[in-house]
């Protein structure tokens, strides 16, 4: 009978736990990451309204400055050029876009936008508008 009291054993390195930990690290970061991430926009003063209401994040968010000028992603684009680029989103029924203008944008210049994402075939279009203090 031999007795191996003295006989040293190797050592066993856990990986599952460490891959567990990994990938709680990297859902974290991920989560993280997105909420840091801004929306892509300009800046703009927008009007008010007492019947705001919370919509899905756009697929498309059109700038509209008190100019006229229309701001896609950065871009500046003519009222045909967006209606093409909504095209190409792809279906439709599925393109939501929400306009942001100015205060001082003329009426005008927002029926232009909307014409030309009617004519890509967009039917939810929202208008950006700031909360109005204590209202509901």
């Amino acid at each position: 009978m031999a007795l191996n009291y003295f006989e040293t054993k190797r050592a066993r390195i856990e990986i599952i736990p460490m891959i567990d930990i990994m990938f709680f690290l990297l859902v974290f970061f991920i989560m993280i990451t997105l909420h840091m991430i801004p929306s892509t926009g300009v800046a703009s003063k927008m009007p008010k309204s007492s019947t705001t209401t919370a919509l899905e994040p756009p697929k498309v968010l059109v700038n509209v400055d008190d100019e006229g000028d229309i701001t896609v992603d950065g871009q500046k684009l003519t009222a045909e050029a967006l209606t093409v680029r909504l095209k190409a989103q792809g279906d439709p029924d599925k393109v939501v876009v929400t306009i942001a203008g100015e205060k001082t944008t003329s009426l005008q210049s927002m029926m232009k936008v909307m014409d030309a994402c009617r004519q890509a075939g967009v039917t939810q279009i929202g208008l950006a508008a700031h909360a109005v203090e204590g209202a509901d």
